[in-house]
């Protein structure tokens, strides 16, 4: 049990929270060799747009020397590549690899089941809730 003084604290709470998450999500996509910033990073190029490396830092919520050093493992595993954009040549842009839709694919479904686990652990109507807490609590955060 957490030190009651420290759980009493917004913040510790959903430390504690992301630290949970993190570790059984990292376990339910171990077989991939991935973490869960390259699964964020492969679901945001999934639509197989591109995306500018500030554009991928804001959506995967990393810095950018943590997007590059992530970005750099994913080329070398052929998962992504970049390319210069054509309207702008000194702007890199980050897309998906053929590969890499592949192991998205199989990552989903890891992911998913992640998810419905949770789900069933909380319940639908409580996930619901929660979800709709966190965006409230995140865009309420933002304003300030």
């Amino acid at each position: 049990m957490p030190d009651q003084e420290l759980s009493n604290y917004l913040a510790y709470l959903l430390a504690s929270a992301n630290r949970r998450m993190h570790l059984s999500l990292a376990q339910s996509i171990a077989d991939e060799e991935v973490n869960e910033e390259h699964w964020r990073i492969l679901q945001a190029l999934s639509n197989e747009q591109g995306r500018s490396m500030g554009e991928l830092a804001e959506v995967v919520l990393l810095n950018h020397p943590a997007l590059t050093k992530n970005i750099d493992k994913l080329v070398s595993r052929g998962l992504v590549q970049r390319a210069a954009d054509a309207q702008d040549s000194r702007k890199v842009l980050v897309y998906i690899s053929d590969l890499g839709l592949e192991t998205i694919a199989r990552l989903r479904k890891s992911v998913d089941a992640h998810h419905d686990g949770i789900e069933e652990a909380l319940g639908t109507r409580k996930t619901t809730q929660l979800k709709r807490l966190l965006e409230e609590f995140i865009d309420e955060v933002e304003a300030l």
